[in-house]
């Protein structure tokens, strides 16, 4: 993956790469502890270079819901969305809504190109909403 959009091949970005895929919507600290416990030391730096070089490459995808830091995931080019829990934070994959992408065709485009839609749906993962009604949540 990384010789097919002419990146050298290197442990940080191997670990890195691995770390995102095994770990989908991981943000920067999960992945370098993750590379941490597979390389050993590695610097923060370090990471957030590797992860804005692969994010650039086209290898990793960033998404940063409202309020969260920015997490990352291999999934990419698919124009897929998420969906948050808004209680954990918890966030999972939902495939495009309507056709081909941009996925929503837009009420006016001011004339623009579109490519790409992004969509998040939040509310509460089963774990949260199970807990809400047995009450053991607020």
């Amino acid at each position: 993956m990384l010789r097919g959009v002419s990146l050298r091949v290197t442990a940080p970005r191997v670990a890195v790469l691995t770390a995102v895929h095994e770990h989908p919507h991981s943000d920067t600290d999960s992945i370098l502890g993750h590379v941490r416990r597979t390389l050993g030391a590695v610097s923060h730096q370090a990471v957030y270079d590797v992860l804005r070089a692969l994010t650039a490459a086209g290898l990793l995808r960033r998404i940063q819901p409202m309020g969260s830091v920015a997490r990352y995931e291999t999934r990419v080019g698919d124009n897929h969305h998420h969906v948050v829990c808004r209680s954990c934070g918890v966030i999972g994959d939902v495939d495009c809504a309507v056709g081909e992408a941009p996925c929503l065709t837009a009420s006016h485009d001011n004339g623009f190109v579109l490519d790409e839609a992004e969509v998040i749906y939040w509310g509460l993962c089963p774990d949260c909403s199970a807990a809400r009604i047995s009450g053991s949540h607020p």
